[in-house]
């Protein structure tokens, strides 16, 4: 879980442009901005993600309302996120609780083992680098829904999860065996 932030002024990337030539970005002078939260499912690459006005303690909690209704059926939900203070919050944390989702924390400036923050820079360099959106709203629009297009090879891929090197490569392998294990399980019961 995480999130960031989209600013209609547009993030500069190195760009092409004639020899001799500057590369132009035409802006407004309106800086509005938009927070996307997401989330990415490690075992199933499924993505959720909720456009806010703010990244404050309200807007944690309504994602967490969020993850819970999408995963209604899930007993216990395991959330990895950074300890920003909209997440560490008491009001947070009890919100948390009551829905049945636990945080296991992120160390401080740790971007590289966060798979949301991979998928936000690639989202950010794909459709938001050297260019002004129509709108924010727009912009928002067209962020969550690059991202929840991807396939799920493609999720895995730009979040880097199928990295040889993925810190959470044997807790993934775990739950692919548990899960041939049940669907296994569920076959030979329907037998």
């Amino acid at each position: 879980m995480d999130w960031t932030l989209l600013r209609l002024f547009p993030p500069l990337r190195a760009t092409w442009a004639r020899t001799g030539t500057q590369a132009m970005v035409p802006i407004t002078g309106a800086n509005a901005k938009r927070v996307l939260f997401g989330a990415i499912d490690l075992r199933t690459a499924h993505r959720i993600v909720l456009i806010r006005r703010h990244a404050g303690q309200a807007d944690a909690q309504a994602f967490l309302s969020e993850l819970r209704r999408r995963y209604r059926r899930a007993g216990q939900i395991w959330v990895l996120a950074d300890r920003a203070s909209a997440h560490t919050a008491p009001q947070t944390l009890a919100v948390a609780a009551q829905l049945r989702i636990r945080f296991l924390w992120l160390p401080k400036q740790a971007p590289e083992l966060s798979s949301m923050d991979q998928l936000w820079r690639e989202l950010k360099r794909l459709t938001a680098a050297n260019r002004q959106a129509e709108s924010i709203d727009a912009l928002a629009d067209d962020a969550a829904e690059w991202l929840l297009t991807l396939t799920p090879q493609q999720a895995r891929r730009k979040a880097g999860m199928t990295s040889k090197r993925f810190w959470l490569k044997s807790l993934l392998r775990a739950s692919e065996r548990k899960s041939l294990r049940e669907r296994l399980g569920s076959l030979a019961a329907a037998a």
